[in-house]
């Protein structure tokens, strides 16, 4: 009797440790890389084995982080509005194999040819060549008017006329940020509904999280400030100041707490665990599965045995986000940042290997 309690001592002891030295290692990782606020979160599919919030809001405010702050996902926005579009293909509203054309054949002759077949399934894993739209090398855009639907109605046939970007045996996909808004055409088409109500709907009525858009609030609410850094020098961006994703919203412009993204990264892991999960397990293979390389909103990433479902994300180069499932421990690693520069990057790749090594 009395060995068995030492042993349960043992590993109470253990457990409640591993937390400590990871909040530890973390917030001293956070300190020496410079990062205001960063969230953390390692999980399963029915547990939260750690999550954590470190650091203040913003560089000139005391506001310390806590886990009801909100950080702004990038690119990692990709994954929902697949699983959104995942939904509605369940219901049968669409098909992976519908071609764009089939609801928009008014388009069809007036855009690039090498268009023309492309299908739902091609636009989400990056394989329909259609350009990136990431910065800098884009094509000066018109200033589209209107409703956001309606300006990403308009920018879909602006895209459609641009020369194609073709994978090739190299690369096989091209990513690209417009080929997610001609993805969020067809389910808005078939629906008639716009993406956000879409989001709205699956996300903060069905599964009752609270999916934000744009930069979190930080001027009627204490919440994060994204910063961004110019010739080494940080500075905090306000909510209220000009920012616009040019009508590519459903790749990357979603805002939201870690435990409730953690919810959402735990329906993945309990569907790839076999169990239907809001979504058909035999969906959540699907979304990881469909393609190498770039699936359905993830990379598929291998290490060592391992193979990673992961994606990262930047908004405007003010937040990063970042999440990892080991999908054959079932666990998923999690981290947010309210900046974006060199070090914070090395800083969370410090912070995901003393996550990997402690499981």
């Amino acid at each position: 009797m009395k060995t068995r309690l030492i042993i349960l001592l043992l590993l109470g002891f253990l457990n409640d440790a591993y937390p400590q030295s990871l909040l530890k290692a973390a917030d001293s990782i956070r300190r020496h890389y410079d990062i205001p606020e960063l969230s953390y979160a390692v999980v399963r599919a029915d547990s939260v084995f750690e999550m954590a919030a470190l650091g203040r809001h913003s560089i000139l405010l005391p506001d310390t982080a806590t886990l009801n702050d909100r950080f702004h996902l990038g690119s990692n926005t990709k994954a929902m509005t697949a699983f959104v579009i995942a939904k509605y293909v369940e219901e049968g509203k669409l098909k992976w194999t519908t071609k764009f054309f089939d609801l928009f054949p008014e388009w069809k002759f007036q855009s690039e040819r090498y268009y023309r077949n492309i299908t739902l399934l091609d636009l989400l894993t990056h394989r329909a060549g259609i350009p990136p739209f990431q910065g800098d090398q884009d094509p000066v855009i018109p200033n589209f008017q209107g409703d956001n639907a309606h300006k990403r109605y308009l920018f879909a046939k602006f895209v459609l006329k641009q020369a194609p970007e073709k994978p090739s045996a190299q690369h096989p996909f091209v990513y690209s940020n417009a080929g997610y808004t001609l993805a969020a055409l067809m389910v808005e088409k078939v629906t008639q509904m716009s993406w956000e109500t879409l989001i709205k709907r699956v996300f903060n009525q069905d599964l009752n999280l609270n999916v934000g858009f744009s930069w979190p609030d930080n001027q009627t609410t204490k919440d994060t400030w994204g910063h961004r850094t110019n010739d080494g020098i940080m500075k905090p961006l306000g909510s209220h100041q000009m920012y616009h994703l040019d009508y590519t919203e459903p790749a990357g412009d979603i805002n939201m707490t870690m435990p409730d993204y953690v919810r959402f990264i735990q329906l993945n892991l309990k569907g790839l665990s076999g169990s239907d999960a809001y979504l058909k397990a035999s969906t959540y293979f699907f979304i990881h599965n469909c393609r190498p390389a770039y699936a359905l909103g993830w990379f598929n990433i291998v290490e060592g045995d391992n193979i990673f479902s992961s994606h990262s994300g930047t908004g405007d180069f003010t937040y990063y986000s970042i999440a990892q499932i080991d999908r054959r421990k079932g666990l998923a690693y999690i981290v947010f940042a309210n900046a974006y520069n060199e070090a914070t990057l090395e800083g969370v790749r410090m912070l995901m290997r003393k996550m990997k090594e402690s499981n």
